[in-house]
Order: structure tokens, then sequence, then C-alpha cells
């Protein structure tokens, strides 16, 4: 597996690879559900490149910049033994040689405001701008990502289409722990007792689909998951059920649906969603 720290050398290899190329994009601190993505893209690419880059310009003055997990040689070590073509890692300096203030960013109107985007104010314009030029750079045929963060993935969905860059966007169901819980990396600051609460999202996500399947109405079903939820000692930030193509606020005439949760257990944020039909 080729480990790439600069642009210079991640194009010296794209140039002499032949064959389609699948990236999947991350932050590193990589746990199942991100390798399940490199299984993903070696079923539609010969070769497969998974960056590693903790984005600065998606994190908030207040978040966990800093204190993100970085643990790139652990990563590498388990991307190889996927049988992970390349690792592109590159600095800060080579991703935004101007510096955050003068870097030239992508925005997606209206999707972008809402959910996530309406708590973390600018958080998509680093997503979709880091999205962007990593299609730029790697040039792949396509890209993975997964359905747990639902809101991103159409953000990505929607900038790809309206740039006209040549990428096919894959999404991936979430992957969870054995008692419903959502990998993610930020599972990793949760205490012994954190965890054994935090699968209260999930549950909570089936019981309200369950609910609108039955015909209970949106609201009362939205009202007692928010309830089960905050009982268990969680702080809401959101629980909204949504048309699942645009993200609009959903109607009793919307059948193709998706509830969208993200809660603070203690100082983690989590998020979850669940796809559905009425």
């Amino acid at each position: 597996m080729q480990q790439l720290k600069s642009l210079e050398e991640l194009r010296a290899w794209r140039n002499q690879v032949k064959g389609t190329v699948a990236l999947v994009p991350t932050m590193g601190n990589l746990h199942e559900g991100h390798l399940k993505l490199v299984d993903v893209a070696k079923q539609h690419a010969q070769h497969v490149v998974v960056s590693i880059f903790v984005n600065p310009m998606q994190f908030g003055a207040n978040e966990d910049l800093d204190s993100y997990p970085r643990t790139f040689e652990a990563d590498c070590l388990a991307l190889a033994e996927r049988g992970t073509a390349a690792v592109f890692a590159p600095t800060v300096a080579d991703v935004y040689p101007r510096g955050l203030q003068q870097q030239t960013f992508i925005e997606v109107p209206g999707v972008s405001d809402i959910l996530c985007g309406a708590s973390r104010p600018g958080h998509f314009r680093g997503v979709a701008t880091i999205v962007a030029k990593l299609f730029n750079m790697v040039q792949p045929d396509c890209a993975i990502f997964g359905e747990k963060d639902y809101q991103q993935l159409q953000v990505i969905r929607l900038m790809t289409c309206d740039l006209s860059l040549p990428v096919e966007v894959i999404g991936m169901a979430t992957e969870r722990a054995p008692d419903g819980l959502a990998l993610s990396s930020r599972n990793g600051y949760l205490s012994a007792q954190q965890r054994q609460v935090a699968p209260v999202i999930y549950q909570a996500l089936q019981q309200l689909s369950q609910a609108v399947k039955s015909g209970s109405a949106d609201s009362m079903a939205l009202s007692k998951a928010k309830n089960n939820i905050e009982a268990a000692g969680l702080k809401l930030d959101y629980l909204e059920l949504r048309r699942r193509s645009d993200l609009a606020n959903a109607t009793a005439q919307d059948n193709e649906l998706v509830i969208l949760v993200a809660a603070f257990l203690g100082k983690t944020r989590l998020i979850d969603n669940l796809q559905f039909n009425r």
C-alpha cells in the first residue's frame, strides 16, 4: 500500500495507475464502518484510495479539532489488511496553501442550512469544499460515503451534480454495533456508562418509524420519541421527520421518509438516522 503525503506524490501515483479508482474520504481514527466502505469501494473500482485529513474548515470555533483522535499508523495497518491501494494524507498547507481565510469555498444552498447546518454554521461549507478538492486531487471514478451522515451525503450529491463533477457518489448503509449504536469515531469519547445509554437513540428511531408506519400522527410520535431520548439523559439538538429526497419537512402525502437526530450525551454529540417508507 502506498502512503502519499503530498499532492505531488498523489499526482505521480495517479498518473501511473491503470484502471478505475474509488475514493473513500475520511478524517482517520478508522473503525469497522470505515473499513466496510473500503470493502464496498473494491466492488466498484480496481484501486481504492483512502484519504485521511482532519479538515479544519468543517470544525466550529468551540468544536473538537485539536482533540480529534489521530491514529495514522493504526489506520494504515488496518487499510493495508483490507487491500487498500493507497492512503492520501496531505497536510493542511497542502490542502489550503493560502490559509482558511483566503480559501475559495463551495456552498450548497438550502440543504446546508438546516438540521446539523443550523447547529454548526459553516460546517457543510467545509464539507463541500474539501470533498470537491479531494475529487479534483484524486480524480476518482467513484466515491463511497456512509449514510450515517445522511445530510452530508445529500450535500455531496447535490454539489457533485451542480458542478457536473464526473464522480459517481455511492452511499453505504450505516454500520452498527450489536446493540444498534451507529459506529462513529466520536463514540470513543463516551465513558463506559454513557456507552451503555447511547443505544437509546437508535431504539427511539425504530419506535418512531413503527409508530408513523402504523398511522400515528407524526407530531405525537415525534414527541414521544423526544421524551424517550431525553428521559435517558441525553440533550437533544434535533429530532426531525423529513422527506428523504431533499430533506424537506415531511407531509402526510410523503412516503419515502428519513428520521434524523442529533443529541449530546455528556459533551459528545452523536448523530443517527433511519430511512423507511410510510
